[in-house]
């Protein structure tokens, strides 16, 4: 059981509020995660920062969503699989896709198979990246500043994950149908 508080706007530090507030209108709730996160208005500053950038990159939020899907199953972050199982399958990952991300194989789906594997491969080997693992992404047709921007939701989904294996908040409702254990 985590001793870490799940702050509401009125309970968050100050300077963490702002992001509850943004994050209430964007999600219509405040993400448990980050009523945890918010103990630490440097944290849930950053996280939101990143965020916003992840999002307004050239990965479609289909992809974007199998990236952070990707990421919570490879970090074992219970809270983000569930949550990001469901915004990819709001996104419109195929149910089959999203299950072979949750079971950690690649999905069928070509591209998101080279998004998934890329950012399992720099997870595992710590952003030791070779020719091949950058190779098999650009051949499923993306360009060398994706790579770099997979780099970028891998440090945001990561701090994400960090932060939810450290704080294990609970598991909100409309996400309990998605529980994951590693």
């Amino acid at each position: 059981m985590s001793t870490f508080h799940i702050h509401t706007i009125e309970s968050a530090p100050e300077q963490s509020r702002p992001v509850l507030r943004q994050l209430e209108q964007n999600f219509g709730l405040i993400p448990n995660i980050a009523g945890a996160m918010a103990e630490s208005p440097v944290l849930i500053g950053g996280f939101i920062g990143i965020f916003q950038k992840v999002h307004s990159g050239t990965f479609t939020e289909a992809q974007i969503q199998t990236l952070l899907l990707t990421n919570a199953v490879t970090n074992a972050c219970t809270w983000a699989v569930a949550f990001h199982t469901a915004l990819a399958l709001k996104e419109g990952l195929s149910p089959a896709d999203v299950e072979a991300i949750r079971d950690g194989r690649a999905p069928a789906d070509r591209q998101h198979a080279a998004l998934s594997t890329l950012t399992k491969t720099a997870i595992e080997k710590r952003g030791h990246l070779d020719d091949n693992d950058v190779n098999s992404f650009l051949e499923a047709g993306f360009r060398k500043d994706q790579v770099l921007e997979v780099v970028t939701v891998l440090a945001a989904s990561t701090i994400t994950n960090y932060a939810g294996n450290i704080t294990r908040p609970p598991l909100e409702a409309p996400f309990q149908e998605y529980v994951w254990t590693a």
